[in-house]
């Protein structure tokens, strides 16, 4: 669509969808698959973008409905984009607002590999929360978590605020469904969605030609479908073969809960179904076997809160499975966080260290936890890129798995 954005696909496993490739942005290249590292607010929490870069993380992920609420998309606009206002000159991506219409609706975690056996209700709120949003056909009226005050997105508002941050890769307003929601629901959001899609491409069309001066900005539309193999291809061919005045998606994203035990089977289906010359990013995971799954299967790019998230608690990831840092057997462990890694955390500092500054409550606790997960979860899905150039994917993900997995047995 636009000579400065694009993909090309490199080696395929033997099933056809899994591969490694390149997108191309006004910003960078990403070679594919790769973790995007998640700064929800213009900042992967607790880390300078000088380190987010040196852990390797080839590109950002930033929230277009936080950063809409604060500081406003018109001051990331006259900053120069979120690049610029950040200080990361590495490619960008924002998401739509669609999910935290969905977390805002029924108050959920943000957690969409889940376990949906025994639920179905359109209705359902989280124990002691409010429904904060509310859904029509023409788009959401939400109440702010931080002042109360109300806010109106429609698929062209959102265009123009994903527009105004002037990420390299934005999405297609959605509504991203949970596994609780019933099938005749499901059907209803995603005829609504896909006529949201349509409205996205147009005002997308509008709004570039209007920014002419600005780096194009790439758009990917949104397949939701939750668990269902029919309504996952549906919403796959319908997208793939969307055009709004000879325009069509630049990606895709794979979007809403997912089946933690389905996960692959629910991304092959909608792989399957859309055209290999274009990127797929799945929204939200980060669990080492949702990866091999998920790549194995088609997605070439993610995004997760959870690495960094987990890290402020003291949860460090290590190739021997998750651990606590803060716990009694760190306390005099003069070693790495894990003896594998070339983090510069572990590069430089003990588990007995990170213990103390967790228990004593220090920042740079999270800091440095957060530098080891993120470094942790690049690296995996570099790897994983790796094994599938040299034709050992089926052998690393034995290998990786079963260690990391290794004490849950």
């Amino acid at each position: 669509m636009a000579t400065d954005f694009g993909f090309t696909p490199g080696t395929f496993l033997g099933n056809g969808l899994g591969r490694t490739g390149v997108i191309t942005t006004p910003h960078g290249d990403i070679r594919t698959p790769a973790f995007i590292a998640v700064g929800t607010k213009a900042t992967v929490k607790a880390v300078l973008p000088e380190a987010v870069a040196g852990l390797g993380a080839q590109a950002v992920l930033a929230n277009a409905y936080h950063l809409f609420l604060q500081p406003g998309s018109d001051i990331v606009d006259a900053a120069g984009g979120l690049g610029a206002f950040m200080n990361w000159p590495g490619p960008t991506y924002t998401d739509s607002g669609g999910f935290q219409v969905m977390s805002l609706g029924v108050g959920f975690k943000k957690v969409l590999a889940m376990d949906a056996a025994g639920l179905a209700d359109d209705d359902v709120i989280a124990a002691g929360k409010d429904r904060l949003a509310h859904v029509d056909d023409d788009g959401v009226t939400f109440t702010s978590h931080l002042n109360g005050d109300r806010h109106r997105f429609t698929p062209e508002v959102s265009m123009r605020i994903q527009h105004e941050l002037g990420a390299d890769i934005m999405f297609a307003f959605d509504e991203c469904t949970t596994l609780m929601n019933t099938r005749g629901y499901q059907e209803s959001s995603l005829a609504r969605t896909q006529a949201w899609a349509v409205r996205c491409l147009a005002e997308h069309g509008r709004l570039t030609a209007e920014r002419a001066g600005k780096p194009y900005q790439a758009l990917f539309g949104v397949v939701q479908g939750a668990q269902y193999e029919d309504l996952r291809r549906r919403a796959s061919r319908d997208l793939a073969g969307l055009r709004v005045d000879g325009s069509s998606f630049d990606g895709y994203g794979i979007g809403g809960a997912l089946e933690k035990e389905n996960l692959g089977t629910i991304v092959g289906w909608v792989c399957s179904e859309l055209p290999a010359d274009k990127p797929r990013h799945l929204l939200g995971i980060s669990e080492p076997d949702d990866f091999f799954a998920a790549i194995e299967a088609g997605a070439d790019t993610f995004d997760c809160v959870m690495p960094s998230r987990v890290a402020r608690n003291a949860a460090i990831y290590s190739v021997d499975g998750r651990f606590n840092v803060s716990t009694a057997a760190n306390r005099r462990d003069f070693g790495p966080l894990d003896a594998t890694c070339d983090c510069y955390t572990c590069a430089n500092y003990t588990r007995a260290y990170l213990h103390h500054l967790f228990k004593a409550k220090e920042m740079l606790g999270s800091t440095l936890a957060t530098i080891h997960n993120e470094r942790f979860t690049v690296r995996l899905v570099d790897d994983i890129r790796a094994s599938i150039e040299d034709g050992t994917f089926a052998e690393f993900k034995a290998e990786f798995l079963g260690r990391f997995y290794s004490s849950r047995h």
